[in-house]
């Protein structure tokens, strides 16, 4: 028969259970709040948008210039140039990611990963204002003795910073995934005679190639919606990038739809201007195309999900 102490000690731990239930729950619906009042406001603003331009226009017009006239909003210069440089970025992150991940799993020391690890993702710590003007500074300066005719401001540069600003990014998480597999599919393969490499490249990565592809489509978000370092690196020139003509194509600044969202908002135009919102309708088409991708990465990533007993 319980007694009046051990109800009142169940009570206790009751009421603490529920309260930390509690604080759990309206976190999660702060976020979920949060995520809807923002979709809301990106949508109500882009139907006041496309209200007063043709949303034909917005998505079939070759020119960009909200601010300056003549007046155009013609978002595809500024999508060509945000794939462009998520391109280039992805060529740089994706490959040197990858194989820093599979060193730090299958190569590396404990010791060495300890240490390497942790200094390895003090590079997403840093701002990145500072790798924009360290592309501005030192890379493209570097690139000029390489490509005498790269512009000051080009996406190349801008690329090769923002691709190492996400190593960290797909390193750790590929390499969690990598260690994540067990080791008994690795001992598996060393019992059939076939050498490190071989395990690490027909078993580990397979194996692990949904957190993997995950870690892709987090870094290249990430890329995708990089603002500063992207600004300050590859200049805010709106053009349609002819990927057919390579230096046209990279050594020249661009403009994407961050840097775009940017200009307007920093320039001189009212909450009620249809530049105003035009901020809104880029920032909408950026959300769906983010929406997408990460869609995508889902359906990849439940493909080849390896479950283990």
């Amino acid at each position: 028969m319980a007694t009046p102490k051990s109800l009142h000690k169940e009570f206790r731990a009751d009421l603490k259970e529920n309260s930390v239930r509690g604080v759990f729950f309206a976190t999660a619906l702060v976020s979920i709040i949060t995520t809807v009042g923002i979709v809301v406001v990106l949508f109500a603003d882009s139907v006041d948008f496309f209200s007063q331009v043709s949303i034909v226009e917005f998505f079939t017009s070759t020119r960009w210039s909200p601010v300056i006239k003549p007046i155009e909003f013609g978002v595809l210069p500024i999508i060509s140039g945000t794939l462009t440089f998520t391109f280039l970025t992805a060529l740089v992150a994706i490959p040197i990611g990858v194989l820093a991940a599979i060193y730090l799993s299958e190569y590396a020391s404990e010791r060495f990963r300890r240490i390497v690890k942790p200094a390895l993702e003090v590079l997403a710590g840093i701002p990145t204002v500072v790798y924009g003007y360290f592309a501005l500074i030192y890379v493209t300066p570097l690139l000029k003795k390489i490509f005498p005719e790269i512009s000051t401001f080009n996406v190349l540069s801008a690329s090769i910073m923002v691709g190492i600003m996400i190593i960290p990014t797909i390193a750790s998480l590929s390499e969690d995934a990598m260690r994540a597999v067990p080791n008994s599919l690795r001992q598996a393969g060393y019992g059939l005679g076939i050498t490190k490499f071989q395990v690490t490249s027909t078993v580990v990565v397979p194996a692990s190639l949904s957190g993997i592809i995950s870690s892709f489509i987090l870094g290249i978000s990430r890329a995708i919606g990089e603002t500063m370092a992207v600004t300050i690196a590859a200049g805010n020139l709106s053009r349609i990038v002819n990927w057919l003509n390579p230096k046209e194509a990279f050594l020249q600044p661009v403009q994407t739809m961050t840097s775009a969202m940017v200009e307007v908002g920093t320039s001189d135009v009212t909450g009620t201007s249809v530049a105003y919102k035009s901020l809104f309708a880029v920032g909408l088409t950026l959300f769906v195309m983010t929406m997408l991708l990460n869609l995508v990465s889902q359906r990849i990533k439940n493909k080849y999900r390896e479950k283990y007993e």
